[in-house]
C-alpha cells in the first residue's frame, strides 16, 4: 500500500534533487548538466542573486509576506473548526462546512476574478459601497498601502475551511469523556473548549506549524503571480516571481537553481529549529 506513494517522492521528489548541482555550473541547455563546465568561483550564481540591486526587496517581501500568512493564517481555520465543533445542528454543520472548503478548489485565476469583481476601482461591489458612504473609492489592486492585505485576505480565505477539516478530525479524536465529566463538575462550554479542546489539538497545531515553516520562503507564487503588476512591485515582487521572470524567462536556470537552493537551506534550518524548540513541549514531530 506504501509503493504507490514512496514511487511518487522518489520519482517527484528526490530525483530532481540531482539537478540542484546546475547552481554551482554555468548550465548550458545544449550541453547537459554534466558536460556544463563548472562556475568559477563555485558561489558565483549565490553571489549575483546577493549582488542583485533588488535583494534586499525581495527578501523582505519574501519574509512579510510569509509572516503575515503564517500567522494570520493559522487562527482562523482554529476558531472555525471550533464553532463547527460545538454546532449542534448537524445539518447545518455540513452545508457550512461544504461551502467553506469549496474555495480551496479554485484556482487563483478563477480568485482573481472574483477579487476584481469586489475590490475594482470602477466597477467593484466594494467600492460603490465605499463611494455610496463618502469614502471614495480604494484601488486595493494597485495600491502599495493594502495589496499585502489583499494577498493574506485572500489566502486566508481560500484555505480556512480547507484547513478547519484537519483540526476537526483532531477534535474527533478527543475522548467524550472528558467533556462529560466537566459538565459533571459544572464547566461551561467556553471553559470545555479552553481545558479539553485546545489542549486535545496541540500537537496537531504545532505539527502544522512546523510544516507551514518549511514553506516559509515560498510565499504563494501562483497567487502573487497572477495577483500581481508592475505598480505593486516594491510590496509584493518576491523571490519566486523574480526567479521566474530574470531566471526562466531569461533562461538564466543556474541562477534559478541557486536562489531555489538558498530558499531549500533557509526551509531546512527552520523546520529543525522550530521542531527542536517544539521537543520542548513534546509537540515535535520527531
Amino acid at each position: 500500500m506504501l509503493l504507490p506513494g514512496l514511487i511518487y517522492f522518489v520519482i517527484y521528489k528526490y530525483m530532481p534533487m540531482y539537478g540542484v548541482i546546475i547552481a554551482f555550473k554555468d548550465f548550458n541547455i545544449m550541453d547537459g548538466i554534466v558536460n556544463s563546465s563548472w562556475a568559477d568561483p563555485w558561489y558565483k550564481h549565490f553571489k549575483a542573486f546577493y549582488d542583485s540591486p533588488y535583494f534586499t526587496e525581495l527578501i523582505t517581501n519574501t519574509v512579510l509576506i510569509s509572516f503575515y500568512k503564517l500567522i494570520f493564517g493559522i487562527v482562523p481555520p482554529i476558531i472555525f473548526a471550533l464553532l463547527l465543533h460545538e454546532c449542534r445542528l448537524m445539518w447545518y454543520k455540513r452545508i457550512v462546512q461544504t461551502l467553506s472548503y469549496m474555495p480551496h478548489f479554485l484556482s487563483w485565476v478563477i480568485i482573481y476574478g472574483i477579487l476584481l469583481a469586489f475590490l475594482s476601482e470602477s466597477t467593484g461591489l466594494l467600492n460603490r459601497w465605499l463611494s455610496d458612504v463618502g469614502v471614495g473609492p480604494i484601488n486595493f489592486l494597485t495600491s502599495l498601502d493594502w495589496f499585502r492585505t489583499v494577498l493574506v485576505g485572500s489566502d486566508i480565505w481560500q484555505n480556512m475551511g480547507w484547513g478547519a477539516i484537519i483540526y476537526l478530525a483532531g477534535m474527533s479524536g478527543i475522548n467524550p469523556e472528558y467533556y462529560e465529566a466537566a459538565r459533571v463538575d459544572g464547566a461551561s462550554r467556553l471553559r470545555m473548549i479552553w481545558h479539553i479542546t485546545l489542549p486535545g489539538i496541540r500537537n496537531l497545531i504545532i505539527l502544522l506549524f512546523i510544516l507551514q515553516l518549511g514553506r516559509f520562503m515560498d510565499a504563494g507564487f501562483e497567487q502573487i503571480y497572477i495577483l500581481y503588476n508592475v505598480q505593486v512591485y516594491p510590496v509584493a515582487d518576491i523571490i519566486d516571481t523574480w526567479v521566474f521572470r530574470v531566471g526562466l524567462q531569461q533562461m538564466n536556470f543556474s541562477l534559478g537553481a541557486a536562489v531555489g537552493f538558498f530558499k531549500s537551506i533557509i526551509g531546512l534550518v527552520l523546520v529543525l529549529g522550530s521542531n527542536k524548540l517544539a521537543n520542548r513541549w513534546g509537540g515535535g514531530i520527531w
